[in-house]
């Protein structure tokens, strides 16, 4: 099995409607995935999103929501597929919506659709707000994400996004320092990365684990959020940036606990 197989795998994100929620990495993971699958896949988002880069291969579609099931039904079947809405904002393209992607990923046969399910303004940590995530009805496998970098720095607009969400949810104070415990709070609280995921199983994964050092950290934030709700199962902790072994280490919940 190769590690690009490893992360599908271990994601559980071969098949089906695949929200990805949070920071620090959203995207990449995303692009990640659908870029090593081995078959017919689409990336897409239900909110603002950066361009769809050209390295990915994929057909773009860019048009109103009502167009885009006719537009990407007319593309080579062969192609995986890039999609989403025209918004005036630079270098930006606006969400599809829920209805519409599900409608989409049923029609096509995708083996898989991966959607940017709420935005995080490239941050490395964040809670939702009362209308997040925006959620794909059917959605078959939630990947929540947060970045390893934003431990060990003070609670700000520099690190995080939605800060009175993250301070109700994790008990961070304004300024103060986030350890793992705040960040295995924000992984096991159903106000927080869990929201909106009902019975879709979340996929929970710490990214930019770029070192020992936060690989430590991570590893900790992991095993507190593991014990907080054994439920959660595993951890899985990456960094996108060695694409040959993104996997760093999987922290797994202790049988028995």
């Amino acid at each position: 099995m190769s590690s690009a197989e490893s992360l599908l795998d271990l994601l559980g994100a071969r098949h089906g409607i695949v929200c990805a929620v949070g920071a620090g990495g959203k995207k990449t993971v995303l692009q990640y995935l659908a870029a090593r699958h081995p078959g017919r896949v689409a990336l897409t988002a239900t909110v603002v999103t950066t361009h769809f880069p050209e390295s990915l291969g994929f057909d773009v579609v860019v048009a109103p929501d009502a167009e885009l099931p006719a537009r990407v039904a007319s593309l080579d079947v062969a192609c995986s597929v890039a999609y989403a809405c025209p918004i005036d904002k630079p270098g930006r393209h606006g969400g599809a919506s829920p209805e519409v992607i599900a409608r989409i990923h049923r029609e096509q046969g995708f083996a898989a659709t991966y959607v940017k399910a709420d935005g995080a303004r490239m941050r490395w940590i964040k809670a939702p707000d009362a209308d997040e995530p925006v959620l794909v009805p059917g959605c078959s496998r939630i990947i929540a994400v947060v970045s390893a970098r934003a431990i060990g720095e003070p609670l700000g607009e520099r690190v995080a996004h939605r800060l009175e969400q993250l301070q109700a949810v994790t008990g961070l104070a304004p300024g103060e320092t986030i350890q793992p415990l705040h960040v295995a709070r924000l992984l096991a609280s159903p106000a927080g990365l869990r929201k909106g995921a009902g019975l879709c199983p979340v996929a929970t994964v710490i990214n930019m684990v770029d070192d020992p050092a936060r690989e430590s950290l991570a590893r900790e934030a992991a095993r507190i959020a593991l014990e907080l709700d054994p439920a959660i199962g595993q951890v899985v902790l990456t960094c996108l940036q060695r694409e040959d072994q993104p996997v760093v280490a999987v922290v797994r919940a202790t049988i028995g606990a």
